[in-house]
């Protein structure tokens, strides 16, 4: 994660599970102009504690935070741990709520897998869960199993744990008091507009964006419209 020195408004972007910078790299080019922006490594840690602290100890003293999937719960642990460093909030594709126990026992399949020495990544039957359907065949979905590949089975073992220990943010947001966009692709089937409409109704003065034809990566999905989003955050 790195940042230059410019002057402009520091970003930090948060990658969900099995995504490395990647699935911001449409959103890094183009704000380029307005923002320094840094996409932090959130593979070496199996808490979203240690992931949060890792963020926090290279981060700017203050800076903008977007988070899609896991980067959302990387995002509220970090508002637990300092919040004062936060000037502005973005969450795309999240949920503040845990597990519910079908997902839990989901991810604990996955990991009881990998203990047998499989992984198979993002594979084509996984796919139509993470992106609309338009997207399963072409180059979106082919980015999305080939990012799995890059962040491969150790960092989805730290990954998946800190996922299952996550404490539940809900309590959280009450006490949120930053411009907060939150933003959900229609037809996302893992994180789903109730998710989203939970997060709006729980933090005050937060902008909720529902974007059609679109399941749970929207800044590799819609990437236009995703970049247009937090450019108008940002000018907030």
């Amino acid at each position: 994660m790195g940042y230059e020195s410019s002057g402009r408004p520091p970003l930090l972007l948060l990658p969900g599970l099995l995504c490395d910078e990647e699935l911001w790299r449409e959103q890094v080019r183009d704000l380029a102009a307005v923002a320094d922006i840094g996409v932090a490594d959130l593979t070496q840690d199996d808490s979203v504690a240690g992931m949060a602290a890792r963020v926090l100890a290279t981060a700017p003293l203050r800076f903008a935070l977007a988070g899609l999937s896991m980067g959302g719960y990387v995002a509220f642990e970090i508002l637990r741990q300092q919040p004062e460093r936060v000037s502005k909030l973005a969450l795309f594709d999240t949920s503040a709520a845990p597990d519910s126990p079908l997902r839990a026992m989901q991810r604990r399949a996955g990991l009881r897998l990998l203990d047998r020495g499989r992984f198979a990544g993002v594979t084509q039957q996984l796919l139509p869960t993470l992106v609309h359907a338009r997207h399963v065949d072409g180059p979106v979905g082919a980015q999305v199993r080939a990012m799995a590949q890059r962040v491969g089975a150790q960092a989805y073992r730290h990954q998946q744990t800190a996922i299952l220990q996550r404490p539940d943010s809900r309590p959280l947001l009450a006490a949120i008091d930053v411009p907060t966009l939150i933003a959900v692709g229609e037809d996302d089937q893992l994180t789903p507009p109730a998710a989203a409409e939970e997060m709006h109704r729980g933090i005050a003065g937060s902008v909720l964006e529902r974007i059609p034809d679109c399941g749970h990566l929207p800044t590799l999905e819609t990437p236009q419209l995703a970049t247009e989003l937090l450019r108008r955050w940002l000018a907030w």
